[in-house]
């Protein structure tokens, strides 16, 4: 009997070698399909990770000063910084023909120059936990992104915008901190699609602190918006309109700077201002002490003016905010129409008759 078991015996065992062999190959082949985890430390490379990363990978970049810009135009891509700072290179390119050009991170899809339209966008990059400073351009910018999601981000002393997203869709910026921009702190702008998320962040000692101009679609909620120039600001007129948001449950305070014009005349002391917007609806806000220092064109808590080219304001609403200690509460120079101001706590207006008084 024992003969007769050796043959069976030796069977058996090939056959559980070969599935083991078999289940070895499987595990493999699964865990090679699978995201991975790069670490990127001090004195190494963040574009280097991302050149080999794959859709779905993420970047754990761990402590240090990198001087570099990052550029990523691949899909799925998520970048974690953990007390680490970008800072500009040492030796900046002198190519000029990239948009990403001087900027720290830049999600760059394929758009065309003259038209503005992206023919493909780069998907779901996410961008968290960096602290970007001295860039002359931009902190944060998306060129042709979608659904791109920027994070607990501190986007320091740019020379343009901090964060920023141009002919993209589905922006998500949220909780981060921007600040010394020579512009604007968070700006949307080309994106006719934006559905754009602009949450918990705070912005001061910016031009603006929240921009948005030649985009429609999307929320603006639970920002704080302090010392800059302007807190929240839609700008239609040429190229394109402004406006379809919603800015609820933000703190708006005290935006006074006189700060030099560039493309438009002089502003300061302006809370929430809509420049020829539509159908922005602005509701449940605490916009206070936003008082100009220096020469405006115009003032208040919230202004709803005609833009510069002449653009009306139109279909928008200002409802159940608390706006007070302004000069004045609200403005509104009454062109456009279906503009609407209801159940505000406020004291001054012109014209007059615009507030619920306390």
């Amino acid at each position: 009997m024992r003969r007769a078991l050796r043959p069976l015996t030796a069977c058996v065992l090939a056959i559980f070698l070969v599935v083991l062999v078999t289940g070895i190959g499987f595990a493999q082949e699964e865990s090679s399909s699978k995201s991975e985890k790069l670490i990127v430390r001090p004195g190494e490379s963040i574009q280097a990770a991302v050149d080999v990363a794959k859709p779905g990978d993420t970047i754990r970049v761990i402590g240090g000063v990198h001087h570099e810009s990052v550029v990523i135009s691949k899909n799925g891509v998520a970048l974690q910084g953990h007390d680490t700072s970008l800072k500009p290179p040492t030796n900046p390119p002198t190519d000029t023909s990239s948009p990403c050009e001087v900027s720290g991170f830049c999600v760059l899809g394929e758009v065309n120059s003259h038209s503005g339209e992206a023919s493909r966008y780069v998907k779901n990059v996410s961008i968290s936990g960096f602290t970007i400073r001295n860039f002359p351009n931009y902190g944060i910018v998306a060129f042709g992104a979608q659904n791109a999601k920027f994070v607990t981000n501190r986007a320091y002393n740019n020379g343009e915008y901090g964060i920023t997203a141009f002919f993209s869709k589905g922006t998500q910026i949220l909780a981060n901190l921007t600040s010394g921009s020579a512009d604007a702190g968070i700006y949307v702008g080309d994106s006719p699609h934006a559905n754009a998320t602009i949450a918990s962040n705070t912005s001061y000692g910016n031009f603006w602190g929240i921009l948005v101009r030649n985009a429609l679609h999307g929320r603006i909620t639970g920002n704080e918006a302090h010392n800059n120039c302007v807190g929240i600001f839609f700008i239609a007129d040429a190229p394109g309109p402004a406006g379809e948001f919603d800015v609820l449950g933000n703190t708006v305070n005290k935006n006074t700077r006189a700060c030099p014009a560039r493309a438009l005349p002089q502003l300061s002391g302006v809370g929430v201002g809509l420049f020829g917007a539509r159908g922005v609806e602005i509701r449940g806000n605490h916009i206070l002490k936003n008082v100009p220092s220096g020469h405006t064109i115009f003032s208040g808590g919230v202004a709803v003016v005609r833009g510069l080219e002449g653009t009306p304001p139109t279909h928008n609403t200002v409802v159940g905010n608390m706006i007070l200690n302004n000069r004045p509460d609200i403005f509104w120079d009454k062109s456009g129409s279906h503009n609407r101001f209801v159940g505000n706590i406020c004291e001054t207006s012109k014209p007059g008759g615009l507030c619920k008084r306390r």
